[in-house]
């Protein structure tokens, strides 16, 4: 059972998968390269013959696809929300095929590695700064964090830190633990124990991705429309 359970630990972990020069390109790098790569490879599938006035086909789903992120936002900043559907949206989609990256043959979603998700925060949550200095200048950005008092500026700031922390770990700890008990009833029960799960993962992949998304929104909408 011991050495089950370490087969399963030592498959979720990210390794080496080779070099260049002094730089490690790990499995989770090699993943992610593969999973972007079909997200490309299928948004070119999608836009190949460009839209018409009338959509059908590619261009319905995407429109679909855009009216959704467009009500995700929406019910924090109005219509506004739309105009910065690049950022929130961009994040979905990305972080979704992340997810789903374990249909991928021998791989492991690289989100189940902390290192990713850790940078999927640290650009999601600057982003929105960037966004409220466009909005309100560099000044009014700053001031948002010396209200309603000067005195809670360490504590504003710290809430702007928590946030890249709260992001990050909670995708991590979701994924890795979704994953984990996937490579644990695989390995237990190795012909039929992994399919709900595997079943479930399609769902759970999306809600994580939405998850991430809507607090991404939410962060947005306090740093542009707050105060």
């Amino acid at each position: 059972m011991i050495e089950a359970l370490q087969h399963v630990i030592a498959h979720v972990l990210r390794y080496e998968v080779f070099r260049i020069g002094p730089v490690v390109i790990t499995s989770t790098v090699v993943t992610t390269w593969v999973a972007m790569a079909l997200l490309l490879g299928l948004v070119y599938l999608l836009t190949r013959r460009g839209f018409e006035e009338r959509p059908r086909g590619a261009q319905a789903f995407l429109e679909i696809v855009v009216e959704f992120f467009y009500g995700m936002a929406e019910q924090f900043m109005g219509r506004e929300g739309r105009k910065y559907a690049w950022l929130y949206g961009g994040l979905f989609i990305a972080i979704l095929f992340l997810n789903y990256a374990w249909m991928i043959p021998g791989a492991i979603p690289p989100t189940s590695d902390l290192m990713t998700p850790v940078a999927l925060a640290v650009v999601a949550v600057p982003m929105t700064w960037v966004c409220a200095v466009r909005k309100k200048g560099v000044k009014g950005w700053l001031r948002h964090f010396i209200l309603p008092s000067v005195v809670l500026l360490p504590l504003n700031i710290l809430e702007q830190l928590v946030r890249i922390f709260s992001l990050s770990v909670r995708l991590f700890g979701n994924m890795f633990g979704e994953e984990m008990v996937t490579m644990t009833l695989g390995t237990m029960l190795p012909l039929f124990g992994p399919l709900p799960i595997m079943a479930l993962g399609l769902i759970f992949g999306a809600v994580q991705a939405y998850v991430f998304s809507v607090l991404t929104v939410s962060y947005l909408a306090e740093m542009v429309q707050g105060h």
